[in-house]
């Protein structure tokens, strides 16, 4: 298995700043004040990898892609810990004579087979579904 690292620095109250593995850093605030929260930041990894999976496969299907935007809808538990127990991903898909059906074996493959984010919440038991709509340019 290949090793990540990243790290998380306390900044004051309850912001943090992270760096990404790769050099990044990401401004996080559980007041939601300087930042994003940590979930936020879950849902929008969650829409980042299944988004760019989305347009990769596309692309690969000589669609022509002009647009993509991933509209995530998502529940937590009532109680502590207040994990995601339903998140529902709905794409909207901007091109030049794009097909329904590449767009759905597109999110599929995305879901069952190429998104780390969508699989790890998924066997960690969150419910994630996904739907699209195509917008004709």
């Amino acid at each position: 298995m290949a090793e990540t690292k990243a790290s998380v620095t306390w900044q004051e109250n309850k912001a943090f700043m992270g760096v990404s593995p790769s050099g990044h850093n990401v401004q996080i605030d559980a007041d939601k004040e300087k930042g994003a929260s940590p979930m936020e930041l879950i849902l929008l990894g969650l829409g980042g990898c299944a988004s760019y999976d989305v347009v990769a496969i596309l692309q690969k299907s000589r669609q022509e892609v002009l647009d993509v935007k991933c509209e995530l809808t998502a529940q937590r538990a009532e109680t502590v810990p207040a994990v995601y127990t339903d998140i529902h991903m709905h794409f909207v898909v901007t091109g030049k004579d794009i097909a329904d059906k590449q767009v759905e074996r597109a999110i599929r493959l995305s879901s069952e087979k190429y998104c780390s984010a969508s699989r790890m919440l998924m066997q960690g038991g969150v419910n994630v579904t996904h739907d699209f709509e195509v917008v004709a340019r």
